[in-house]
């Protein structure tokens, strides 16, 4: 049986797959934001503090669990409020990878159930809720 060798530190087609996560996100950016300008309404968010963004943030989670936290519901919510360029999808971002997305968004992706949203995750972006798809 011949194996094939990878490069070092290439992880197999089998590993990636399995290290593929996917969800959805409400993005909230404010003045701290790496690019604080909503991809939504091309507005400015440098008048919007930290404090502000993430209040609104648990607003939005509080909405959506009281509508049953549903994938639904959060896509309706995310297309109505997130400043993430992914809000004409309801905030999906698809499928992706170990180093494809800022580091506190991975994780905060990697600790939430399929199915399931997390707590308000800070990141580089701004403040985020994820609906952890895959």
């Amino acid at each position: 049986v011949s194996r094939r060798r990878l490069a070092p530190g290439r992880p197999s087609a089998a590993s990636r797959t399995m290290s593929q996560m996917a969800c959805r996100h409400l993005l909230i950016k404010f003045s701290g934001s790496r690019n604080p300008v909503s991809r939504r309404t091309g507005e400015s968010t440098a008048s919007v503090t930290a404090e502000d963004a993430l209040k609104e943030l648990e607003e939005y989670a509080d909405k959506i669990r009281a509508e049953g936290a549903t994938e639904a519901t959060f896509s309706k919510y995310a297309m109505q409020r997130s400043d993430c360029g992914s809000f004409a999808q309801g905030g999906d971002l698809g499928a992706f990878g170990p180093g494809m997305m800022q580091r506190q968004f991975e994780e905060g992706t990697r600790a939430t159930l399929v199915g399931a949203m997390s707590p308000p995750v800070l990141s580089d972006s701004g403040y985020h809720l994820i609906f952890r798809t895959a």
